[in-house]
């Protein structure tokens, strides 16, 4: 009997996955809860388990393809003497050749106006038709009563069918010819659906707030002192390297209790006050931007923030974040001094309202006191949402973490 292995719930608001590696091809033997194949989503990269041993007899689903919420995948059969079963069955496939007759004969049918189908596209399909601003009644549609399929945008594609008049606004901004001789050097990659999901959040974020970036400066002078004092016995005692993100959370996080306003977002007309501080940790992987969350920041000790950071850091960058991990966050620092960045103007991370963004630590001279001094300096700039935030709140936003930071003592009062 052959176990079935389906696409399993991919999270709120998640409804379809694209197919990624598969781990075993067919015929390979199988362990219970083993990974099997690869899904990504247009948030995390999930790994299926195989619900059975046995031996890998089908794949249904190959990689490239997208898949609802339990869309088959392939099929597991018992005991290992499917595995000399899986090969006759992956030899049957060029059985497709003898079919060719009937493929040939489809063009005299689709003679007849294939566009006057009662029949809506496939959800794949009407979701490469959006993404190629086509329209269905330009492709000839090869499923039942002339339904347009995946593989029929794909070839309408491939054959450069362009939009619609209608839809010619949208590509103005089209790209233009290459020239033949630079043109054969190009490589031409699809984007994944979580780089797809990156542009299209980001691109929507300028479109609807009407965002604006405010900046400052603070002397890491005091944080860095303290860091290299009790460096050494808080990783003893915590099992944890103290780093400066523990300390700019928990800034945040004071900040966030004078300045709700930073902690909201929009609902139509409609402002909603967080009472709680969902702090995302924007974290680069070779896949793209994701920014998990650390829930509850604002309850947690620096410790207990280091600790979280260095787990969600961790399951980032192997892949492992769950949905759970990417939810609910309220506000978002981003680090672009680790890449070296000395100053930049975040993007919102939509629906909310604001996020911070740190910066390299560079010696600079500055004036104290009527002195100039040489002392480790970091830019921080915030961008927020100014139809929720004023400027008056966002200034002073920024100077509470900045208060903060150059007298971590307040961190520790509670001021």
């Amino acid at each position: 009997m052959a176990t079935e292995i389906r696409v399993p719930t991919l999270g709120e608001s998640v409804s379809e996955a694209t197919v990624g590696t598969w781990f075993k091809k067919v015929g390979d033997a199988i362990k219970a809860d083993e990974p099997l194949v690869e899904l990504e989503t247009d948030k995390v990269t999930i790994e299926v388990p195989a619900p059975a041993a046995g031996t890998l007899s089908e794949i249904v689903a190959q990689a490239g393809e997208t898949v609802g919420l339990g869309a088959l995948l392939g099929q597991i059969a018992e005991g290992a003497g499917a595995a000399a079963a899986a090969p006759a069955a992956a030899e049957k496939k060029p059985e497709p050749v003898a079919a060719a007759p009937a493929a040939a004969a489809r063009p005299a049918t689709a003679a007849a106006p294939q566009t006057s189908t009662s029949m809506p596209p496939a959800p794949a399909a009407a979701k490469l038709i959006a993404e190629n601003s086509l329209s269905a009644d330009q492709i000839d549609g090869s499923g039942k009563r002339g339904q347009v399929l995946k593989g029929d945008v794909l070839a309408a594609v491939a054959k450069g069918i362009s939009a619609p008049a209608a839809a010619e606004p949208a590509q103005v901004q089209a790209r233009a010819p290459a020239p033949a001789e630079d043109a054969a050097r190009e490589e031409r990659v699809k984007m994944t659906r979580l780089r797809q999901t990156i542009a299209r959040r980001l691109k929507d974020a300028q479109n609807t707030a009407a965002m604006l970036t405010t900046y400052n400066e603070v002397d890491m002078s005091a944080v860095m002192s303290l860091r290299s004092k009790y460096k050494d016995i808080f990783e003893k005692k915590h099992g944890v390297k103290l780093g400066f993100m523990g300390f700019f959370t928990k800034a945040v996080t004071h900040a966030l209790k004078e300045l709700p306003a930073v902690n909201a977002e929009i609902d139509g007309t409609e402002i909603i006050y967080k009472n709680f501080c969902h702090v995302g940790v924007a974290v680069g992987t070779d896949k793209g931007l994701v920014v998990p969350v650390v829930r509850d920041a604002d309850q947690m000790s620096i410790a207990e923030i280091e600790k979280e950071i260095g787990r969600l850091g961790k399951a980032a960058r192997d892949g492992a974040l769950s949905m759970a991990d990417m939810q609910g966050g309220t506000f978002t620092i981003s680090n672009g001094g680790v890449y070296g960045s000395l100053m930049s103007s975040p993007i919102l991370n939509a629906p909310q309202s604001g996020i911070l963004g740190m910066h390299k630590i560079q010696d600079r001279p500055v004036a104290i006191g009527g002195q100039v001094v040489i002392r480790p300096m970091m830019y921080l700039a915030l961008s927020y949402d100014h139809r929720i935030v004023d400027g008056k709140e966002a200034v002073t936003f920024l100077v509470r973490v900045k208060e903060s930071l150059e007298d971590p003592e307040r961190l520790v009062l509670d001021l």
